[in-house]
């Protein structure tokens, strides 16, 4: 298995494998507070605006079913993003790989960094 390292907000890019972390406040039967973190894994399909409304477009495929999220960057709902892996493209939006015949998912190239 891939180590996934730590990102900062400048360093995630279209293409990117990643894990965010997000922290979820539950309400339990009897009332009291429960914070937990949940992890979303997926790919990053684009990256849009700048500064504190900076947002990242991640999608994974789970049972089948397509999931897409928006998270801005400087949520406080965010713990972390982990880098899994790295993947060459030539475009600043991944949105042709949402389609269902697309073969292009299988066709990005991973990029190894020593």
């Amino acid at each position: 298995m891939t180590q996934a390292v730590e990102a900062k907000q400048e360093e995630l890019r279209p293409g990117m494998t990643v894990r965010v972390h997000e922290r979820i406040e539950d309400v339990t039967p009897k009332g009291e507070k429960r914070v937990r973190v949940q992890i979303f894994e997926g790919l990053i399909l684009g990256i849009r605006g700048s500064g504190p409304s900076k947002t990242m477009t991640i999608r994974k495929v789970s049972g089948g079913i397509g999931v897409e999220k928006i998270y801005p960057l400087a949520s406080p709902v965010i713990a972390k993003v982990e880098i899994v892996k790295t993947a060459k493209v030539r475009r600043a939006k991944l949105s042709f790989i949402t389609s269902k015949r697309s073969g292009w998912r299988r066709k990005l190239k991973e990029v190894w960094k020593k």
